[in-house]
């Protein structure tokens, strides 16, 4: 069943049924990856370029595993390999890319906006892989994927986010995401890393996170910018690892089924310590893992054919 929208540019365009489809297509997908053969010929035929116009390496190796997963031609395009270079500007850049015929069109880009911008000029499929401090999409949909994995449900549970909350595009769709699926979403980190007004997201904002640890199924950890620092927001790092990093005195009262999750990549001794992004409450290699069904899942529900 096709999604209700043909582009990926915020979790706000989804309906639940829409993310519920993506979850149980992430599932079955997940499968192809546990083959000695890890490939099928869904996408034969169909051609995605991903242009990374800001640096990564989860999400652009995840979408280029996943397309090549299932076997759709695969085009890489990066600001220093583009004419971007030469002073072409992006929409000029994509309405080239639009001319040689992709069927989907993945962006990141530092831009706020960028990715609806291009959906609206161009007429191939369009999945946002991170904008600027707007949204992250697809992670929160392997992170909602992974909650639901590891807690075997999704609505009633309780999600604590802690970190840059005021920057962060993860934090901005898991948010977003979480609540509209039934999650109760609490949120902490340094005054000013909170932006103003983010009650009406639907969370909870709490001045420690030690008081609310026990009462949580997950934590949610981001990483923490080293320029922020800089930039007087708090500090230092020293000071933000102990007032907000998550260690095993953090969690001293935390319940024994508390998952730990991070986005990456992962500051060790900032946001989290190494025994901790080691030990058995972490999933976040599983969150890794599931990125690649998910936007597998994406890549399929967007131009597959419906036969496989």
């Amino acid at each position: 069943m096709r999604l209700t929208q043909p582009h990926i540019i915020s979790v706000n365009d989804l309906t639940k049924k829409d993310v519920l489809n993506i979850l149980q297509t992430a599932e079955s997908f997940k499968e192809i990856s546990e083959r000695p053969i890890k490939k099928v010929p869904t996408l034969r035929g169909k051609t995605v370029v991903n242009c990374f116009f800001e640096d990564s390496t989860r999400t652009r190796l995840s979408f280029e595993i996943a397309e090549k997963r299932l076997s759709a031609d695969t085009v890489n395009i990066s600001k220093s390999g583009s004419a971007m270079q030469k002073g072409e500007n992006l929409l000029d850049t994509m309405k080239n890319i639009e001319a040689m015929k992709p069927d989907i069109v993945v962006i990141r880009h530092s831009i706020s906006g960028a990715p609806q911008m291009i959906a609206d000029a161009i007429e191939a499929h369009v999945i946002n892989a991170g904008d600027g401090m707007h949204e992250h999409p697809t992670q929160a949909l392997l992170d909602l994927m992974t909650i639901r994995e590891v807690k075997g449900r999704i609505q009633g549970l309780t999600v604590g986010i802690v970190g840059d909350i005021l920057h962060s595009r993860v934090a901005r769709s898991d948010m977003l995401l979480f609540r509209k699926m039934g999650i109760k979403v609490v949120v902490g980190g340094p005054k000013t890393l909170i932006p103003k007004g983010i009650e009406e997201f639907g969370v909870t904002v709490c001045k420690d996170i030690r008081d609310v640890i026990p009462s949580l199924d997950v934590l949610m950890l981001l990483r923490i910018q080293r320029e922020r620092a800089e930039e007087n927001l708090f500090p230092n790092l020293r000071e933000y690892a102990r007032h907000f990093g998550v260690n095993d005195e953090t969690l001293k009262d935390a319940r024994d089924d508390l998952t730990i999750m991070h986005p990456g990549p992962v500051n060790r001794g900032v946001e989290i310590s190494p025994e901790v992004a080691d030990g058995p409450r972490s999933v976040i290699l599983n969150q890794v893992t599931n990125g690649v069904a998910v936007r597998m899942a994406l890549l399929y529900l967007l131009i597959g054919d419906g036969t496989e």
